[in-house]
């Protein structure tokens, strides 16, 4: 098993979040460090700070030397995703190659409210969001691309300069739905990562996901699949939550640290999640 840590960006301050990335980089146990891509915060004072994502990640790329970095996960909705690809190849860039670039189809009615930004209905939510992961792989891996959908049009659209991981930096997409998610993952993704489900409704949502690679002839060990672990009740009930994981057939487990949390968490959470590696 292997393991990453998420830091939320509400409710703390930059320096905080940039220490506990740099000390995780020096833990060769955490291969990832992931944020979100929210404008308000998810708890407590809903007014309160929450810092961009993607801004976040460029200065995090020049902060850190060896962990990967990426956005858990970016909304489709947000951004246009010829804009998203320029920003994904810069950010590689930057990074020396360690971008992995985090995808779903959006869903904070709150935020899209505040900010003019429409939500589409559910289903239409999901055609843009295909849509949007073909640009995005398009802009990045070939020298032109164009495309006809019915939400993006590209004409011999370029994206210069490439990033550093060929043919792209891998995609990322999140999200729990068996018929559109996992099918998307299915097509496209080099990981699927599902959130607040127990063993069991993973185990069979990898079973249908299992079932998507099938219909489009992708081999499935491709694909890492990982969740997300809140480390709410201290560092061994951490690892006891990483370790039913770990059985379950996770490939990759995230630590969700508190918002707050300090660098020195990190050196004794790695050290109980060590036997799980």
């Amino acid at each position: 098993m292997r393991f990453g840590i998420k830091t939320r960006p509400e409710h703390t301050t930059w320096a905080r979040m940039r220490d506990v990335w740099v000390a995780a980089d020096d833990i060769e146990l955490f291969e990832s460090a992931w944020n979100w891509d929210h404008f308000y915060p998810l708890s407590g004072d809903l007014a309160g700070p929450n810092h961009e994502g993607w801004t976040m990640l460029a200065a995090m790329a020049q902060a850190t030397r060896r962990i990967r970095i990426g956005c858990q996960v970016t909304g489709m909705i947000y951004r246009h995703p010829a804009v998203l690809a320029n920003m994904a190849a810069t950010v590689d860039i930057i990074s020396g190659g360690r971008l992995d670039i985090g995808l779903g189809a959006g869903w904070n009615q709150q935020e899209c409210d505040a900010y003019g930004i429409e939500l589409p209905p559910l289903r239409e939510r999901f055609d843009q969001f295909d849509e949007g992961v073909q640009v995005i792989i398009g802009l990045l891996s070939q020298e032109t691309t164009t495309f006809a959908g019915d939400y993006f049009r590209l004409t011999d659209a370029r994206c210069e300069p490439k990033p550093v991981q060929r043919p792209h930096p891998p995609i990322v997409i999140g999200g729990r739905g068996p018929k559109r998610t996992l099918r998307a993952v299915a097509r496209w993704a080099q990981q699927w990562n599902a959130i607040n489900l127990n063993q069991a409704e993973w185990r069979e949502l990898k079973q249908t996901l299992h079932a998507h690679c099938a219909e489009v002839g992708r081999d499935p060990a491709e694909i890492t699949c990982s969740v997300n672990v809140r480390m709410n009740s201290g560092v061994e009930q951490a690892a006891e939550d990483a370790a039913a994981w770990r059985e379950a057939g996770a490939d990759l487990v995230v630590l969700n640290l508190p918002h707050n949390a300090e660098p020195a968490v990190l050196e004794p959470l790695a050290n109980a999640l060590a036997p799980l590696a």
